[in-house]
């Protein structure tokens, strides 16, 4: 195992042992699968895969403290190796992953306050999961299982508050998949069109079909749609 590192506290702290957690997964479930694959020798007694707050990864046997001192991985990943398609079996570990990197985050976010909280949720959302990672669904931020339209003005996402573009980790292409239309005049988004996304019901809109400008947008923190403001 990795060598131990000081507790997070902190949102940010939290949120930085989240991703390199979730790093270290998805490098055991891709660019070093083969490795993981042989590790994952059935003839083993009961295995988990684990996330390393250092980047690093292993495959190991449980850990024999009860309770343990962090919530623990799937258990027994190994035996179910064998006896599934390799590339099911790889989701289905991918899967188990990402509960475990919520429950580890949540685990170590357990005194935070409410806003904390929701703000470290927030951020980890704003993250292609494990399992999308495995599938090529993490080319940039998800909505409803569709990828939002590039250059999209919005406030979710880590990192992305107001008068900030919501596309740092969109790589283009992908034009074969569709996109979110404006759920107002149900128009699909154009290049260099401004656009923003309700905080509440993560529909997306043009900013003329609310009236929303980028100058107005910039000073908002938590937008809210026509729609939403009504149901208040």
């Amino acid at each position: 195992m990795a060598t131990t590192l000081p507790h997070p506290r902190s949102v940010d702290e939290i949120y930085e042992d989240f991703n390199n957690r979730r790093s270290a997964l998805v490098k055991a479930l891709t660019q070093e699968v083969d490795d993981f694959y042989k590790q994952c020798d059935p003839e083993n007694e009961n295995l988990c895969l684990y996330g390393n707050p250092d980047g690093s990864w292993d495959v190991a046997l449980p850990a024999e403290e009860v309770p343990p001192e962090l919530p623990e991985p799937a258990l027994g990943i190994n035996f179910a190796r064998d006896g599934m398609d390799k590339k099911d079996w790889l989701k289905l570990v991918a899967v188990h992953s990402d509960a475990w990197l919520l429950s580890v985050a949540f685990f170590y976010g357990a005194k935070l306050n409410k806003l904390e909280r929701e703000k470290l949720f927030k951020n980890i959302n704003g993250r292609p999961t494990v399992f999308e990672t495995l599938n090529g669904k993490d080319k940039g931020p998800k909505k409803q299982g569709q990828k939002r339209p590039p250059s999209v003005k919005t406030n979710a996402g880590p990192g992305a508050g107001p008068g900030q573009w919501d596309n740092d980790e969109y790589e283009g292409g992908g034009g074969d998949e569709k996109q979110d239309p404006c759920d107002i005049c149900t128009k699909s988004y154009k290049e260099g069109e401004f656009w923003i996304g309700c905080d509440v019901c993560l529909k997306w809109y043009h900013g003329k079909c609310v009236n929303v400008s980028a100058a107005k947008a910039a000073k908002i923190t938590n937008y809210k749609c026509p729609g939403c403001q009504k149901r208040r």
